[in-house]
């Protein structure tokens, strides 16, 4: 089973519409309020996966460096209602996604 890690700006309701994954979030981690190059060397080799709507995330890091792959949903709305909208897309992508790629979700 997959180890996919959600950021802080996820909800953590969203985990329940994606049984197949262990999920954990950056708050269980006692990760919050890290910034994004140090969350992912914290996470790399614990989580196949980081799913995150933050935009600037690739723009920002040099993912391929990591042993974790990143997920990246582009929308102005992470309320529950709307990422569910997103299901299909993150199942698979999370599914797919390797170490050091990115995957945006639009």
């Amino acid at each position: 089973m997959r180890r996919v890690l959600f950021d802080e700006n996820i909800p953590r309701q969203l985990r329940r519409e994606l049984p197949d994954f262990t999920i954990r979030t950056v708050q269980q981690e006692n990760w919050a309020g890290f910034k994004n190059g140090a969350l992912l060397r914290q996470a790399s080799g614990s989580f196949d996966a980081f799913l995150t709507a933050d935009q600037r995330l690739r723009h920002q890091q040099n993912v391929s460096k990591f042993e974790i792959g990143v997920v990246v949903i582009e929308t102005y709305d992470t309320r529950l209602r709307n990422l569910r909208l997103f299901l299909p897309q993150i199942d698979e992508a999370l599914r797919k996604v390797g170490p050091g790629e990115i995957v945006v979700i639009r």
